[in-house]
């Protein structure tokens, strides 16, 4: 029997014979829309921008705000509460670090990203020291989690911000006042000092003017005539302030020791776990001081990584492992440096790491022994396979 014979044989194949022929002669020719997806994939997500740095806005004492332009003409939308991964060249070493858009989605011709000065800081030090108006930047396309969902969140939202973890809500803001949307925002910012509060001048007026939106700074270590609320943003604090908070969605964005106190003050309220959303942040300070660090190795221990069909490299304990692959002039996809976007997954062939809590590693991930290098911290000689 020939192929021809045994399709015949099969229900229903004349009559999808017949329709094709019908679609071929009445129906749209698609050829010429071949490309048009990807097309529009790589203008809503392109792998890379160019962009150039047009106004510098000092904001505090630590911190600027880099507007950037795109040096072709076109930035792609965001949601507000997303991210760019900023690369730099410094003294041979391609690194990144994601930064928060701080202007608001509705605002299409610039993102404005602010910058904190971070103590012994690789990439944030350059940026404020070095870069000036004119200079060119790479980054990825916006990305990230951390943002609004109209079905899930409803319309009384709390932001809990501390330090630079005010950018993402800014962008927030700044949407919601800006086109009058019908949300209810308290922001709720912790800062040591008045002023070193970010946006502080912008957030005052803004509350002012909008009566859907509430601004309420606390301050840990205020000068003697400071006369608002002081000390921490406690479960008692958040009572007081917000009354009613059943119906409240909070988001939580900050320094890494703020997640280590609200996150259990948020559960004293009794706030279940789907109402807390909470933004990534980069790896610990001290890795060594994560719970379920083994005692035996060292933070200056320094171990050999095996690349598979490449180069042997040293890697310390203390440093995740896309850092020294970096430093070995090895760079691969990242985005978020947090464990959360899964770009930077490398496959573990033989050693260990260890991977502190809140890294979002797949669990075929896990079973087939892949990792995230940003995250990633070596407690033995390795070798990975790229």
């Amino acid at each position: 029997m020939t192929k021809q014979d045994i399709r015949q044989q099969i229900e229903g194949y004349a009559e999808i014979q017949a329709e094709i022929e019908v679609l071929r002669k009445y129906a749209h020719d698609r050829r010429a829309d071949r490309g048009t997806v990807d097309r529009v994939i790589n203008l809503l997500h392109p792998k890379e921008l160019k962009l150039t740095v047009s106004e510098i806005i000092e904001e505090t004492a630590s911190s600027k705000t880099f507007r950037l332009i795109s040096a072709d003409g076109y930035l792609p939308p965001f949601q507000a509460g997303q991210y760019i991964n900023i690369f730099v060249n410094l003294a041979g070493i391609r690194s990144s670090r994601p930064y928060s858009i701080a202007s608001s989605p509705s605002q299409t011709a610039y993102y404005d990203v602010t910058v904190r000065r971070v103590e012994d800081g690789f990439v944030s030090n350059y940026l404020l020291d070095e870069v000036t108006i004119g200079n060119s930047l790479t980054s990825t396309s916006p990305a990230g989690l951390f943002y609004y969902n109209p079905l899930f969140h409803g319309n009384n939202l709390v932001f809990l911000a501390g330090g630079s973890g005010i950018t993402p809500f800014m962008s927030m803001i700044r949407e919601v006042t800006d086109r009058g949307l019908d949300r209810n925002i308290t922001l709720i910012y912790g800062s040591r000092d008045p002023d070193d509060m970010i946006f502080k001048d912008e957030l005052e007026d803004r509350a002012q003017r909008h009566g859907n939106f509430t601004f309420i700074p606390v301050i840990s270590e205020p000068p003697p005539s400071y006369s608002g609320h002081t000390g921490f943003i406690t479960a008692e604090l958040m009572q007081k302030l917000l009354d009613d908070v059943k119906d409240r969605m909070f988001y939580v964005c900050g320094p890494e020791e703020m997640y280590t106190f609200c996150l259990p003050e948020l559960d004293k309220l009794g706030m279940p776990k789907k109402r807390v959303r909470q933004e990534v942040f980069g790896p610990p300070k001290d890795i060594t001081m994560e719970a379920g660090w083994p005692s035996e190795v060292k933070k200056d221990d320094t171990f050999e990584v095996q690349i598979r069909g490449g180069k042997t490299i040293p890697a310390r304990a203390d440093e995740p492992l896309m850092i020294s692959l970096e430093r070995a002039g090895i760079t691969i996809p990242t985005s978020c440096r947090s464990g959360e976007c899964s770009l930077c997954r490398t496959k573990l062939l033989s050693g260990e790491v260890f991977q502190p809590r809140g890294v979002k590693v797949r669990k075929s991930d896990r079973q087939f022994g892949y990792i995230h290098a940003c995250m990633a911290y070596p407690l033995k000689d390795l070798e990975i396979m790229l």
